[in-house]
């Protein structure tokens, strides 16, 4: 066994010792479909956090020759399967992981030799007959020793992409690295020797013009996981198992760090989950790996919409993005939905693959994308954040008046975008406007059922402030009045859905005119029977 070549099991074992460990064995069961195939050539992208090394350590334990790991996966998911023993432990494996030997280096420029020689020395020792000792390429080296042994290879590499986004201005480096990943993995020669390839990392591959550069790859990213999603992050199921199991309030877990939305799963950050569950401790956990500092200059970039789109999604609402205009790398971000593309990858946004839209995910990512906006200090954050504690703070003192007023005032001086055409860009508008109410209250449910029908929005304070701030239940009219949707909102029992989480409720009903082009309200306490 090596140290690059053939390793032994010992990095999945830690994760196996750890106090907490969730079961994705289940990954190995495709990857066994489809190795030697052309499907074999893998790149799965996930933020940090998200357990990218975890997935290329247990890789590296099942496949590689250097190990014995019969034992260490007993009783795992992957045990189960039919083919288990017929691939573990068979083959040659060579695992790179592209940030160490970033670290290792005095300098960019010579990650790719250094990577090279490192990896050709092991082999040199494995194939002493087969490689001479000239110096050949990497890729050169791997289809000599097909050609002489028939043996093929499984290469996972680990942070595949730290080169495209660490050192994004470094053209030259950038270039000779694709170039690598070229000669190993495209065209017919590599088909030769490549038994499954899996990179993984924050970034997709990188696209030259609108093109892949390694095309025959299929990809696996936050914006479309595709039947890999379970593995990304904590299933739903996962987590629900955890909470019980350490008697935490699941609910609450799911508020904090649920919100991303692959295919058909609702995917949890783990990092977070397993620090909840072992601290008990709700909180943002984000920083403790990675500094909002990394989004700070994305998000002040002068692209037309992207501030307000930033504010609109902090509000609770979602945005539409282009994702295909992003080249997948730093260098050439070049508009709004680049921006908001990339921040899908680092995981500070969500994705609905479905509507094409981007939204703050959690509580965990609303906290740090907030302070991430908060240290540049915006003019036009700060702003439109006091115009919207005016309207919170009309809404509690049940000022009508003033709370139309405001509502009027924001949509057109922040968010005339939104053109008013029906209910739904009434209600575009009025999660914006209520930006302020985030700091006190949860993130605003949208059409939450209750009652006879569902409710517009319903605000839910926040434990520390329950005391203080009221429940709010709002209904939206489209060109009818104020009377009509109070009406509704006694009539469809709609405060039934919050009583079990505070005591006093405001009813908010809200119209606009569109012959007067006014917003009109009405609020009243609610009163319990």
């Amino acid at each position: 066994m090596g140290r690059f070549v053939n390793p032994d099991n010992s990095a999945f074992q830690v994760a196996l010792n750890s106090r907490i460990y969730v079961d994705k064995t289940g990954l190995l069961e495709y990857t066994n479909t489809v190795l030697d195939t052309m499907d074999a050539y893998i790149c799965n992208s996930r933020p940090r956090r998200f357990g990218k090394s975890y997935t290329a350590n247990m890789l590296t334990a099942y496949y590689s020759k250097g190990a014995d790991s019969e034992k260490m996966f007993s009783g795992l998911e992957i045990s189960k399967a039919a083919d288990f023993r017929k691939h573990l432990n068979k083959y040659d494996l060579i695992h790179i992981d592209v940030q160490w030997f970033l670290a290792n280096c005095a300098k960019a420029d010579d990650v790719v030799a250094f990577i090279t020689e490192s990896i050709l020395d092991e082999l040199r020792t494995i194939y002493p007959c087969v490689l001479p000792s000239k110096e050949i390429s990497l890729p050169d080296a791997l289809s000599r020793i097909r050609e002489k042994t028939g043996q093929k290879f499984v290469v996972i590499i680990d942070e595949w992409d730290v080169l495209i986004r660490d050192a994004a201005a470094n053209s030259k480096v950038q270039k000779e690295y694709i170039n690598f990943l070229r000669g190993m993995f495209k065209g017919t020669e590599p088909t030769r020797y490549i038994q499954l390839a899996y990179l993984t990392g924050i970034l997709p591959v990188k696209k030259e013009t609108t093109q892949s550069a390694l095309n025959n790859f299929d990809e696996f990213t936050m914006l479309s996981a595709g039947n890999l999603a379970p593995y990304i992050g904590f299933t739903e199921d996962e987590v629900r198992n955890l909470s019980e199991e350490y008697q935490q309030d699941f609910h609450e877990v799911k508020r904090w760090y649920d919100g991303y939305l692959l295919k058909d799963c609702q995917v949890y950050n783990p990092r977070a989950v397993v620090s909840v569950m072992l601290k008990g401790e709700f909180k943002s956990y984000w920083s403790e790996t990675a500094s909002y500092e990394a989004i700070v200059p994305l998000i002040n970039m002068n692209y037309d919409g992207l501030k307000t789109s930033i504010i609109e999604m902090l509000s609770g609402a979602s945005v539409k993005v282009n994702t295909a205009t992003f080249k997948n790398d730093t260098e050439n971000i070049k508009s709004r939905d680049d921006v908001l593309t990339y921040m899908i990858h680092l995981g500070y946004l969500g994705y609905d693959q479905t509507r094409k839209t981007a939204f703050v995910p959690n509580e965990e990512i609303r906290q740090e994308l907030t302070t991430a906006v908060e240290s540049k200090a915006w003019n036009e954050m700060i702003l439109f954040q006091q115009e919207s504690e005016k309207l919170l703070d009309a809404t509690l003192e049940m000022d009508c008046p003033v709370v139309a007023a405001q509502i009027e005032k924001i949509h057109n001086e922040y968010v005339s975008v939104i053109q008013y055409h029906n209910e739904n860009s009434l209600s575009s508008v009025l999660a914006i406007a209520y930006l302020s109410a985030m700091q006190y209250y949860f993130k605003p449910v949208r059409e939450l059922p209750s009652g006879r029908g569902f409710a517009d929005f319903v605000f839910i304070p926040k434990p520390e402030y329950k005391s203080d701030y009221p429940a709010l239940v709002v209904e939206l009219k489209w060109n009818q009045n104020a009377q009509t949707a109070m009406q509704q909102i006694k009539d469809r029992k709609y405060p039934d859905s919050v009583l079990e989480y505070t005591g006093d409720i405001l009813l908010v009903a809200i119209n606009y005119d569109k012959d007067k082009k006014e917003h009109q309200c009405m609020i009243e306490q609610y009163e319990k029977k």
